[in-house]
């Protein structure tokens, strides 16, 4: 059974950090390409990152120079590192096998406010 269980989330302030966690099991994650998809009250899926078996990362637009993805295929996880918060990140997050979420697992919730 694929599992992707994130951790990490919670309120924080404009400006402020948070570090997410995908703990993934029930496939060969040390040869998946993994992503970070996020959604917003009323909004569609957004892709936020993603990161390649070796490594390389790419990131959308509204998130690029503030947020990090990283991972660790000896303990089958991968990380956002989310910095310089804004309201608009305000979201539910995910990992995801696939870029769209549709291969997503639960979530965590993502409040930036004051």
């Amino acid at each position: 059974e694929v599992r992707l269980v994130v951790s990490g989330g919670g309120l924080v302030q404009p400006g402020g950090s948070l570090r997410l966690s995908c703990a993934a099991s029930g496939f060969a994650f040390s040869s998946a390409w993994m992503y970070w998809v996020r959604q917003a009250p009323g909004k569609e899926f957004e892709w936020v990152a993603v990161i390649n078996p070796a490594g390389a990362t790419d990131y959308g637009k509204s998130v690029k120079g503030r947020f990090t993805v990283s991972r660790d295929n000896s303990e089958d996880m991968v990380y956002l590192q989310l910095s310089s918060l804004k309201a608009e990140d305000t979201a539910m997050y995910y990992c995801s096998r696939d870029r769209a979420g549709s291969l997503r697992g639960q979530g965590t919730q993502v409040t930036v406010s004051t």
